[in-house]
Parts: C-alpha cells; sequence; structure tokens
C-alpha cells in the first residue's frame, strides 16, 4: 500500500506520514524544504521516499507523482496537506499576488495532484484521497479572505470530485482538522482573534487526531461518506451508521440553505 502526503515535512502532515508508516504503508513525503521532508522520512522509517516539490507547480507535481509510482509503487492513497495561510488582512489591505498565492497552494495544489494521481487510480478502480480543509471553509472569518475562500474551494472540489470518481471505486473526503498548534496557526493567531480564542480556551487538537481520522479512512470505514467533510472531532462510526441519512439530507456538504416551501 502506497500513501503520497504533501506538506509532510512538519505539523499535520508529518503526524500522518509517520502514523501511515507505523502501520506498514509505503509514505511518499513531499513538502518544499527538502532538509524537513528528509527529516520525516528518516523518522518514518521502512519504504519511504523524501520528494522536494512545490505543490502549485505542474512540473513538480508530474514529477512528484511519477517518482512515487516509480519507486514505490500504485498510490492508493493521496492526502493533499500542503497549504499556506495568506494575508490577514482586511480585503482591501492584502497585496493581490499574495491573497492568490494562497489559491495556487491550497486548490490549485490539490488540483494539480488529484489531476495526476487520479487516472491511474480509474483504471485499478480503487483509491482514496484526502483533502485537507478547515472551519474556516464553512464560515467567513474577518481577515482570512484568501484562505476561508481556499477551503471552501477545495470543499467544493472534494464534493464534485467525489460524485464523479464513484462508478471508479475512488472515495474522497474533505477532512477538518480543527486548530492544530502548527507554525500556521502560531502565525495566524498574532492576527485572527477567533484563533486566539480556541487556543486560550483550550480547544486546539493534537496533529494526531487528524492522523486517526486518516487512518481511519485509508482503512475503508468511511467509503459510505465519500465527499461529506469529516471533522477530527466527530464520532465517526456513527455517521457512517448514519450514512443515509446524512446524505438525504445533505449534511457535511456545502449547501444554500432555503425557506420551506
Amino acid at each position: 500500500m502506497v500513501a503520497l502526503i504533501t506538506g509532510g515535512g512538519r505539523g499535520i502532515g508529518r503526524a500522518v506520514a509517520l502514523r501511515l508508516a507505523k502501520r506498514g504503508w509505503d509514505v511518499a513525503i513531499a513538502a518544499r524544504s527538502a532538509e524537513e521532508v528528509a527529516a520525516t522520512a528518516k523518522e518514518a522509517g521502512g519504504r519511504t521516499l523524501a520528494i522536494t516539490a512545490d505543490v502549485a507547480s505542474p512540473e513538480q507535481v508530474r514529477s512528484m507523482v511519477r517518482r512515487t509510482e516509480t519507486e514505490l509503487g500504485p498510490i492508493e492513497l493521496l492526502v493533499n496537506n500542503a497549504g499556506v495561510v495568506g494575508p490577514m488582512l482586511p480585503f482591501w489591505e492584502t497585496d493581490p499576488a499574495e491573497w492568490w498565492r494562497c489559491q495556487e497552494v491550497n486548490v490549485r495544489g490539490p488540483m494539480l495532484c488529484c489531476r495526476e494521481a487520479v487516472p491511474a487510480m480509474m483504471e485499478r478502480r480503487r483509491g482514496r484521497i484526502v483533502n485537507l480543509s478547515s472551519g474556516a471553509g464553512a464560515r467567513a472569518i474577518p481577515n482570512m479572505s484568501s484562505y476561508a475562500l481556499s477551503k471552501a474551494a477545495l470543499m467544493r472540489f472534494s464534493e464534485q470530485l467525489a460524485m464523479e470518481l464513484t462508478p471508479y471505486g475512488i472515495a474522497v473526503f474533505p477532512i477538518r482538522p480543527g486548530v492544530v498548534r502548527t507554525r500556521m496557526v502560531e502565525e495566524a493567531r498574532k492576527s485572527i482573534p477567533i484563533i486566539q480564542t480556541f487556543l486560550d480556551d483550550g480547544k486546539d487538537v493534537p496533529p494526531e487526531a487528524t492522523a486517526d481520522l486518516v487512518e481511519y479512512i485509508a482503512a475503508g470505514k468511511a467509503d459510505a461518506l465519500s465527499g461529506c467533510l469529516l471533522s477530527v472531532q466527530e464520532d465517526w462510526d456513527a455517521m457512517v451508521r448514519r450514512a443515509e441519512e446524512i446524505r438525504g439530507e445533505q449534511m457535511y456538504v456545502l449547501r444554500v440553505k432555503e425557506f420551506p416551501s
């Protein structure tokens, strides 16, 4: 079993890589920092591959996927974790290039990774994709317009992809890791009061909680909920038991709530 994890050099990606390696997966760990991915790969042990790549670059993504397939084998699990927080200012004060760079990494990156990995999954008629979204994708947060928009787009992309890939036996999940004390959160807490409040109230969660969820998904236990947003703080077994109801009520997806007719 082969997993490819982007943004795997530190934080959530690192925790996921270490967990999967411990469970016997062959893991390709990708990030822009060669030093960080090498350190994670060394700690993971087993059959691991450290790849330096920028997910916003089509050429580097193509090379990353091909190298993973050549050196480790067919990708069974793709975890799109790489992301940036973007400018943390009122929209009109942001630099357009910096604002758009957030979309390049957080939306175009997963799109490019899926575009390269999905065809082989379709041929084998199996595979799973996990896209790291955020609670910010489901609500507006002051001074985080670029990040919130990117995560909402990633949720919709996941839902769209899940629908189109269901006939090929491929499941897709946007997931919500909660507030994790990553480098990104440490940066954002200075400008975004709600994040600081979460931390002050002790509502942050460890990166291993996301590893738990990814492991659950990788085992195929959540396939009935493909396309739905899963959170580290939910009871996943209970959700799976109520999958038919969740789908019928269109829960855990992006929808406009209308007045009853």
